[in-house]
């Protein structure tokens, strides 16, 4: 004990935690955080900061240089396996179609629930089994979370520019994106998208000339519900962005992600016509896979139906 007790007393000493304290402790986020008592979000920023403090003395303890890429590849490789472990035991999770995952880069374009926790096993299972590495785009708000950076860069979560986005699949990398975003994480209805007219996912693809993988998971709106979708909330969300619904959950639902057959890439294409392509290829097996409307209980006893067929 005293080597390690040694070692956090040298970081506690040091400008990591007077670095990490300032992020976290900001008025702003102080008050945001008073809004998410009442949600299953604070207990999911807890957990997730409390990796962020582990994942601090890991790079202090191996005095992390920013230029080796590969310091992170033993932190991915046990969240990677920590998820897949989280995700057969709570959510009896399983991946059908991992045959449509292409051997070179591609877009994952996914509808985005309450919470993108498939998404997420999804990424974990991917780099777990084959050791493929996909960065994700995820809101401008969410990656300035205080405390959270160190976590987020470890993973690939970032708000990426569509310059950077090309940049990745040129590299060989897959690149995770939901159009609908936040917007449909609060306001969609029984599994609706709520892509509007966003078609930068589409330019992307076309401009790394790379095919779109889109994705869809049953029962993924049955794991945390939100209520208080009203016009004034949706009025508010669209004035601030900064808005978040209270949530109920997580459900230990049955999860199964079915990976569909890749879009390729077609020069002849535009991006709005590769857009409302993907948009159909994901209702389509949205309607292929859930039954709507979405069930908690029904969900739940998916768990035990044994004699299920993916067909």
């Amino acid at each position: 004990m005293s080597w390690f007790s040694q070692i956090l007393e040298n970081w506690i000493s040091s400008p990591y935690l007077e670095e990490y304290l300032t992020s976290v402790v900001h008025p702003l986020w102080l008050l945001k955080l008073l809004i998410l008592l009442y949600s299953p979000v604070i207990a999911i920023l807890l957990f997730l900061w409390a990796f962020s403090f582990v994942l601090h003395i890991y790079k202090k303890m191996n005095n992390q240089q920013e230029s080796d890429s590969n310091f992170w590849e033993k932190p991915r490789k046990r969240m990677a396996l920590v998820s897949d472990i989280v995700g057969k035991i709570w959510f009896g999770y399983e991946v059908i179609g991992m045959e449509h995952i292409p051997k070179g880069p591609g877009v994952i374009v996914y509808y985005h629930a309450v919470t993108a926790i498939d998404y997420s096993l999804l990424v974990a299972k991917l780099f777990k089994e084959t050791q493929r590495k996909c960065y994700s785009v995820i809101d401008h708000a969410i990656y300035q979370v205080p405390g959270l950076k160190i976590f987020f860069d470890t993973i690939g979560l970032k708000d990426f520019s569509k310059a950077e986005c090309v940049e990745i699949l040129k590299k060989g990398h897959f690149i995770g994106i939901s159009p609908g975003g936040a917007r449909e994480a609060n306001f969609s209805n029984d599994y609706s998208l709520m892509w509007g007219n966003r078609t930068g996912f589409a330019q992307i693809a076309l401009e790394a000339k790379v095919p779109i993988i889109p994705i869809f998971t049953q029962n993924i709106c049955e794991v945390i519900r939100n209520i208080g979708k009203t016009r004034l909330t949706r009025w508010l969300y669209e004035k601030t962005r900064l808005l978040y619904l209270p949530m109920y959950g997580p459900f230990p639902v049955k999860l199964r992600t079915y990976i569909g057959e890749p879009i390729p890439y077609d020069p002849n294409i535009t991006a709005a016509e590769l857009a409302e392509k993907t948009k159909i290829a994901i209702e389509n097996l949205r309607d292929k896979y859930q039954k709507r409307p979405g069930n908690i209980l029904r969900a739940l006893s998916e768990r035990f139906d044994k004699h299920y067929k993916t067909n």
